[in-house]
């Protein structure tokens, strides 16, 4: 690290965070500001349930397949360097989104999307742990992943309004200034860096990487369409099951893996990226449905829907800055452990949403939902990036990433196919008597059903809305008791895993080779 330009960065670091915040948002905000829109895309580009799911996850899919890739990228070319070609990417992609008049169109543009958020989204953990000395990093970090929670309820609030007053591609457009700002800013507010004997690019490792997920992926989604025991469903998991099993055994043997399977021996980082993992799935999958709900069952505009997320937001922040404190005194395992249960309880009191629900019950959940994120989100990141040598940033970030996108793509699949799944089954005694194409429609999500609803009018049509309406809360409470669980498992997972303070992984820390980092 050459000191005239560490000096620089140093002395610089928090107008560093500020843009590397600011660049974070950006893709934390499309992670959910697509979610408000779902019911708007089932009108204007007829997309289907299984449509609504890929739109999703096609971003989250590509985004976390090859962040490891493109965390090792930033460690071997240079992390300003990685940063910037992902604002390229991103923004050009975000124009093709705006514009797309098909779901396959939209599907293909959140893909390139995901290329762009996979090299974003590293570079700024990376970066960071660069430019902060280790006794502001839990700091800094505490920062950064507020700022990546605080972007999920945001996601919402900004596409409801963008909804309102625009037409629907424009909460894709509205990337492109924030990312032309954070170009120009970063200019001057942002060091290059680099780790000088970074390993060579593992192809074969990303290529089984995303090939296994998207596999996995398009087994859940499709199941409740062609059935969880069809043979074109089981083949897909038994190929998924085989593909990250060679995954795996190729970076335990590969001299310079994209993954360094060792660093999972040091239970800090894999109880860290664990709890980040199943966190995120029932956040994901939450909103996912959260965000129909308000608007299908309740009868939010977009904007309203959005505003009415906000308390995940102010959940978010209260959590996160107390976790800091209560991590100081109780240590992490304690304080993931805690997050992760309130998160779980929130989840259950979820299940007792109805059709008539109030908003103070639905601002209830979300405020707990927030605050259980915060004291989970902040401490299991700095017990990841805290566990691997400061070299090998880039890859630790990508890994702490990963985690999210991965656990976020599977929460949508699972917790929105299982909701398909027993939402179908609600309907079917509500479709007899209509003709195919329509009773499809109706099974297949409840804005199809409203749709048939409004063609059927009078009593037919009142009584398929509030069948629709019912169907879509029973099943989604049966989803959220299935998110509930897996929150509870990360918080055991927690408990018994998660070294209560950094001392307690020395030895494992000291096992693993380090390099050095270097600034230019």
């Amino acid at each position: 690290m050459t000191s005239s330009n560490a000096r620089v960065g140093y002395e610089r670091r928090w107008w560093t965070l500020v843009v590397l915040s600011l660049s974070l948002l950006v893709i934390s905000i499309d992670n959910t500001i697509l979610n408000v829109a779902l019911p708007t895309l089932v009108t204007e580009l007829d997309a289907t349930g299984s449509d609504l799911q890929w739109i999703v996850d096609s971003y989250v899919l590509v985004f976390a397949g090859l962040l490891l890739v493109m965390g090792s990228l930033g460690d071997r070319y240079g992390r300003k360097l990685a940063l910037y070609a992902g604002f390229a990417i991103f923004g050009l992609a975000s124009l093709g989104a705006a514009y797309a008049d098909s779901s396959g169109t939209l599907i293909a543009a959140r893909s390139v999307m995901g290329v762009g958020g996979a090299l974003i989204m590293p570079a700024t953990l990376s970066i960071l742990v660069n430019v902060f000395p280790r006794e502001e990093r839990a700091k800094a970090i505490a920062i950064w992943s507020a700022v990546a929670g605080v972007g999920v309820p945001l996601g919402p609030v900004a596409g409801g309004w963008l909804l309102d007053h625009f037409w629907w591609g424009s909460i894709f457009l509205v990337n492109v200034p924030i990312i032309i700002g954070a170009l120009i800013a970063g200019l001057w507010l942002i060091p290059e860096s680099q780790d000088k004997d970074a390993a060579r690019i593992d192809i074969p490792g990303g290529v089984l990487s995303i090939a296994g997920l998207a596999t996995l992926l398009h087994g859940i989604i499709e199941a409740p369409e062609t059935g969880w025991l069809d043979p074109s469903t089981l083949v897909a998991f038994v190929l998924a099951v085989v593909l990250l099993g060679a995954f795996i055994w190729w970076e335990r043997r590969t001299p310079e893996p994209m993954l360094r399977i060792d660093f999972f021996r040091n239970m800090r980082f894999t109880a860290g990226a664990a709890s980040i993992s199943l966190v995120f799935f029932a956040l994901f999958g939450s909103i996912f449905l959260l965000t129909q709900y308000l608007q299908f069952v309740i009868g939010y505009t977009p904007f309203e829907a959005g505003l009415r997320m906000l308390p995940v937001a102010i959940g978010i922040g209260l959590g996160t800055g107390l976790s800091t404190r209560l991590v100081q005194k109780l240590g992490s395992k304690l304080v993931v452990f805690g997050g992760l249960s309130v998160v779980a309880l929130a989840l259950l009191y979820a299940t007792t949403l109805t059709v008539s629900s109030g908003y103070p019950a639905i601002a209830l959940l979300f405020l707990l939902f927030g605050f259980g994120m915060g004291n989970t989100m902040a401490p299991a990141t700095d017990a990841i990036m805290g566990a691997i040598p400061e070299a090998n940033a880039g890859v630790g970030s990508a890994v702490n990433d990963t985690t999210r996108q991965v656990g976020g793509a599977l929460g949508v699949a699972v917790l929105g196919s299982l909701f398909s799944t027993f939402y179908a089954s609600e309907m079917s005694a509500s479709v007899s008597g209509l003709p195919e194409p329509q009773a499809a429609l109706v099974e297949d999500s409840i804005g199809g059903a409203l749709g048939v609803a409004a063609r059927l009018g009078g009593e037919p049509g009142r009584m398929l809305v509030d069948a629709a309406n019912a169907g879509f809360v029973d099943a989604m409470g049966v989803a959220f008791i299935a998110a509930a669980a897996v929150a509870f498992a990360g918080a055991l997972v927690a408990l018994v895993f998660l070294p209560a303070r950094e001392h307690e992984a020395a030895t494992e820390i000291a096992d693993l080779p380090e390099t050095e980092a270097v600034t230019t």
